[in-house]
């Protein structure tokens, strides 16, 4: 990897929790980082606090909802006029799987909202801004994921049937994890590493307390694990892993079916396509 003053580090989801207290250390490093959100004044509020926190002025604000997959692609078009490389790209946000009480919704493209926000909306953005990654190897591709996982059933991918806001949160991360293997052989050769992490259980942000859930580990651990993935040169090498923390883990099976992740794919292409993308 690159001195951290060379690097542009995109975090996805960067206005509260994991992605918010990420953003702050990589601005401590000297890295310029992009901070994304959905609400352009919670992430100018998140520039302004890093800023005065750690001194830095390499930071930027990029606005887009991800569950709006022509505002991904904006978002792609703004890194790209914004910074001639791309040295990691931290697909960090998320929605959790919400009170026990919760509903099935629907993105603006009629698409199962943790299904389009969690897996797909990451899916298109990486696939967009990978020839700038390609350009700007040595470069990495972390997809925050979670030690939570429940096959797809691709007879029912968007869960008209039998909704639980667990299984959708559960199946959109291990989507995650299946196209970080998919992506990192592809990707083979490039110089673009591409890994997924649980980076902590049960971290204390709002997304785990909304789900009712006590708290387990801290922030900062989570930050910790993540920041691994992110910059540790003895990862240089690295590629298609699922790390639990800091650890190399297995996950669910599903993800290991070379067919299930094809069949994955071909899902995501049609949902992309059918919005025009």
């Amino acid at each position: 990897m690159r001195d951290p003053s060379q690097r542009c580090i995109l975090v996805t989801g960067a206005t509260g929790g994991l992605g918010r207290a990420l953003a702050h250390r990589l601005a401590e490093t000297g890295s310029r980082v992009l901070i994304h959100g959905r609400s352009a004044e919670r992430a100018e509020a998140v520039r302004a606090e890093i800023a005065a926190a750690t001194g830095s002025h390499r930071l930027g604000v990029l606005v887009a909802d991800l569950a709006d997959l022509h505002q991904v692609e904006r978002l792609a078009n703004d890194v790209r006029l914004r910074c001639d490389r791309l040295d990691v790209l931290v697909n960090n946000a998320g929605v959790g799987s919400g009170p026990p009480e919760s509903v099935r919704e629907e993105s603006a493209d009629g698409v199962e909202l943790r299904f389009a926000v969690n897996y797909l909306a990451g899916y298109h953005l990486t696939r967009l801004l990978q020839s700038l990654l390609i350009f700007s190897a040595p470069s990495r591709v972390v997809n925050v994921a979670s030690a939570g996982q429940h096959p797809i059933d691709f007879d029912d991918p968007m869960l008209v049937r039998n909704y639980l806001g667990y299984r959708a949160y559960a199946q959109s991360k291990l989507a995650q994890i299946m196209f970080t293997f998919d992506l990192a052989e592809r990707l083979r050769g490039t110089g673009v590493t591409v890994n997924a992490l649980h980076p902590a259980t049960y971290m204390n942000t709002a997304m785990v307390r909304e789900a009712g859930v006590s708290p387990v580990a801290t922030v900062a651990e989570g930050v910790a694990a993540t920041m691994r993935l992110v910059a540790d040169p003895g990862l240089d090498e690295v590629t298609g892993e699922y790390f639990h923390g800091t650890r190399a883990c297995r996950a669910l099976e599903q993800a290991y079916d070379g067919q299930a992740r094809a069949r994955l794919r071909k899902l995501s292409d049609e949902l992309v396509e059918q919005t025009g993308g």
